[in-house]
């Protein structure tokens, strides 16, 4: 923690400034001066009725991210970056995306400077992980979680309290993983000058998409995680400079258990046939579920324990199957080693996690998961030699299932592919 940051009066005197900055910049507040600056001047008064209509229409485009807001002269920044310090802001997006590349991340940033002290900020709740790695962590609940509070409110709590943590920490680099910039967060980074903020975000920006105009500006470095699929060229013109790294996975293959020590955590016999299961969704005791009918045609296998992945962010599964196992941890790529196969449903994390080892996988592909290719991104591993994936209508998943456990890939035991998190920690380290 710096010496030089802001105590007291001088922190209660900033907190008064950043309101009265957001007072004045708010829609209403200038929609009102406008008026009275008209009601003030004959000739403004005058030119009222095409004035008004010029300044509803630009806070409309404000409001829509079509065009950016304009800062206070009486906003003062601080400067960032004296200590050893950075932070790490990953959303909750559906699943445990934006957190792992993040906490990937951190991991490696650790490996490579001890000394450094890494600070998360985020609406994730999973708060228990970052911590029990001795990771400093500032949690705010994302605006669903509270009754009746709007966007602008809540938006004005992360620009307080990232603005305390930045402030405070003073840090010498930001890293937001996140599909959209908050407002919030944006002003913040208006507040502090952080000598280098990077944005990372997998996907190419999309014309049309809802991310403020002013927001890719505000970043010094956008970073695009690599995938099976290539990406798609970007649709949206900026000035920040971009870099490409390969895929991102939580763990390397030398941090993840050895077999033996993996199959004991879980209770799976030595000589079993262990599968790993993570569709994601459905309810294990509805026989017509798609996870339920995969369970099930793995069970007609006697040597076969199947293992459900069970996500730390949803309800916990009630299941009584004989030679069925709960994984209810977090990264779940500790075990990998323990597994002979794999059902998934073919998502980014997941996908890159089987082929970090070439585990032989079925995938049933998500194909509602708009820009996320699922399907093409499984058809990789078909390619491959390690993937299999299912019909789309899902009526022959038990040929399916009799077809993977007769796949012989060589379980290579050792990383295939480059981490990606490695090259992200080398540029913030810069």
């Amino acid at each position: 923690m710096d010496s030089s940051s802001p105590i007291g009066p001088e922190r209660r005197e900033e907190a008064l400034r950043r309101e009265l900055w957001r007072v004045r910049n708010s829609a209403s507040f200038r929609l009102g001066n406008h008026l009275i600056e008209a009601a003030r001047n004959p000739i403004r008064l005058l030119i009222l009725p095409f004035t008004l209509p010029i300044m509803l229409w630009s806070l409309g485009m404000e409001m829509l991210g079509r065009r950016p807001r304009p800062m206070s002269d009486a906003m003062i920044q601080l400067k960032g970056g004296p200590s050893n310090t950075v932070v790490l802001f990953p959303t909750n997006g559906v699943g445990f995306g934006h957190f792992t590349r993040m906490y990937a991340l951190a991991r490696r940033l650790r490996r490579i400077d001890p000394d450094l002290e890494i600070i998360f900020f985020t609406t994730m709740p999973t708060l228990h992980i970052p911590y029990s790695d001795g990771f400093p962590t500032y949690h705010l609940a994302g605006p669903k979680k509270f009754g009746g509070m709007d966007s602008e409110a809540w938006n004005a709590m992360v620009q307080e309290m990232l603005t305390l943590v930045l402030e405070t920490h003073r840090p010498s680099a930001f890293v937001f993983d996140g599909a959209f910039p908050y407002r919030g967060m944006l002003d913040s980074l208006d507040t502090i000058a952080v000598p280098k903020k990077i944005w990372v975000r997998r996907g190419m920006f999309r014309k049309g998409s809802s991310i403020p105009v002013d927001s890719i500006g505000k970043f010094d470095l956008i970073i695009h995680p690599g995938d099976a699929v290539p990406h798609a060229s970007s649709e949206v013109e900026h000035d920040a400079e971009v870099e490409m790294v390969e895929a991102i996975t939580v763990l390397d293959s030398d941090e993840m258990w050895e077999r033996k020590d993996a199959r004991r955590r879980i209770g799976v016999p030595d000589e079993a046939t262990a599968v790993y299961v993570q569709l994601g969704a459905g309810r294990i005791n509805d026989i017509n579920s798609e996870i339920r009918m995969v369970v099930d045609a793995l069970l007609q296998n006697k040597e076969v324990h199947v293992i459900l992945g069970e996500s730390m962010l949803g309800d916990r599964l009630r299941i009584d199957l004989d030679r069925v196992h709960l994984i209810r941890d977090y990264p779940n790529a500790l075990f990998l080693r323990a597994f002979d196969y794999s059902v998934q449903a073919g998502g980014y994390n997941s996908f890159h996690e089987m082929r970090t080892l070439r585990i032989p996988t079925l995938f049933l592909p998500n194909m509602n998961t708009g820009m996320d290719d699922q399907l093409a991104r499984c058809r990789v591993a078909e390619k491959e030699g390690w993937g299999l994936v299912a019909t789309e209508d899902r009526t022959s998943i038990d040929k399916d299932v009799q077809k993977l456990l007769k796949m012989n890939v060589p379980n290579l035991g050792e990383q295939i592919t480059e981490n990606g998190a490695n090259r992200i920690a080398e540029i913030v380290l810069q």
